[in-house]
C-alpha cells in the first residue's frame, strides 16, 4: 500500500480517462473525413504535449530529485515516442475505416501482448496460465477480425498493429532506470511523437487548410482531451497500484459500443461478439494472475 493510497478516487480518475479517450477518439472518427490520420496524429500530439508538461510540473518524485530534464536513457524515451507515433497513425486510420466500437475493442488486446513481450524484452517467466489466457484473448480477437472469410477487410489489421505497438510501449517503460520520474519520461515521449507525427504528416501530402473555426475548435479539443487522460491516468497510477486500477480499463470496450451507437448509429453486434468478451475474460485473467504474484512476492519480503 502507498502512504497516500486513495484507490476509490484513482479508480474514478482512470474512468475519467477511459472516457476522454473516447471521446478522443469519436473527435478523430468525425474529423477523418477531412483530414488525414497523420495530421490528426500531429495536431493530437501537439496540444497533447501542454497536459504532459502539467503532469511533470505536478510530480512530487521529479521536484524531489531536483527537477532534472536530462535522462540517461534518452535514446529510449525518444524511440517510445517513435512508436507511440506508430501506433496513433495505425489507430486513427482504423477509426476512419472500421466501426468505432470495432476498431477500439480490438486495440484493447494490447494487454494480451504485453504479456508476450514481456517474455523476450524483460525476460519475464510466463506460466500456462497466463499463456493460456493470451491465447483466450487472442481468439477473440481472431473472432472478430474474421481472416479468411468475406467480412474480413485488411483494414482489420490496422487496430491490430495498434494494439501491439501501444503494448511495446507500455513493456518499453519498465526498462527505464527507477529514479526517474514517470511524467518526464512520458514528456520525452510526448515531444518526439510531436516531432515524429509532423514528419509523417509533412511526407504523407502536408497538411490541409483548415476548413473552418469550428474544426480548429474540435482539433484542440481533440489534442486537449487525449493530453488530459493521460495526464488522469499519470495521477491515478501515482495514487494506487496499477492492478487496482487495471480491471476498470475493459469498461472501455461496452463504453465504446455504446458511444459509437449513439453518434454514428453503428451497432455491430456480430462483429463484436463472442470476441469481445474473449479479449476482456483473457484480459482479466491476466490481471488477476499478476495480482497473485505480487501478493506472494509482498509476502515473501514481509517475511
Amino acid at each position: 500500500m502507498r502512504p497516500q493510497d486513495r484507490t476509490g478516487f484513482a479508480i474514478l480518475l482512470s474512468l475519467l480517462a477511459l472516457a476522454f479517450f473516447d471521446a478522443m477518439g469519436l473527435i478523430i472518427k468525425h474529423l477523418s473525413g477531412s483530414y488525414s490520420a497523420a495530421e490528426l496524429a500531429a495536431w493530437r500530439n501537439f496540444f497533447g504535449i501542454f497536459p504532459a508538461c502539467l503532469a511533470l510540473w505536478s510530480s512530487r518524485t521529479w521536484r524531489a530529485m531536483g527537477r532534472k530534464l536530462r535522462i540517461r536513457q534518452w535514446r529510449l524515451a525518444f524511440c517510445r515516442g517513435a512508436i507511440v507515433t506508430g501506433a496513433q497513425l495505425s489507430f486513427y486510420l482504423s477509426l476512419a475505416r472500421m466501426d468505432f466500437a470495432t476498431a477500439s475493442t480490438i486495440t484493447y488486446a494490447n494487454a494480451l501482448f504485453m504479456t508476450a513481450l514481456a517474455v523476450p524484452l524483460l525476460g519475464e517467466k510466463v506460466g500456462p496460465l497466463r499463456w493460456f489466457a493470451v491465447i483466450v484473448g487472442f481468439i477473440g480477437v481472431v473472432l472478430i477480425m474474421r481472416p479468411g472469410s468475406e467480412a474480413f477487410t485488411p483494414d482489420a489489421l490496422l487496430p491490430l498493429v495498434a494494439a501491439v505497438l501501444y503494448a511495446l510501449v507500455g513493456v518499453t517503460a519498465r526498462l527505464f532506470d527507477d529514479d526517474v520520474a514517470s511524467p518526464l519520461v512520458n514528456l520525452y515521449s510526448s515531444a518526439a511523437s510531436v516531432l515524429g507525427a509532423f514528419c509523417i504528416a509533412f511526407f504523407w501530402g502536408g497538411f490541409s487548410p483548415l476548413a473552418n473555426g469550428s474544426d480548429v475548435l474540435w482539433i484542440v479539443a481533440m489534442g486537449t482531451v487525449g493530453g488530459t487522460a493521460v495526464l488522469c491516468l499519470v495521477i491515478s497510477y501515482r495514487m494506487t497500484e496499477q492492478s487496482n486500477l487495471a480491471p476498470f480499463s475493459y469498461f472501455g470496450i461496452p463504453m465504446a459500443f455504446i458511444l459509437g451507437w449513439i453518434f454514428f448509429d453503428e451497432t455491430p453486434f456480430d462483429t463484436l461478439f463472442p470476441g469481445a468478451i474473449l479479449i476482456t475474460v483473457g484480459g482479466l485473467m491476466i490481471i488477476w494472475r499478476e495480482r497473485v504474484l505480487l501478493k506472494r512476492t509482498k509476502t515473501r519480503i514481509i517475511r
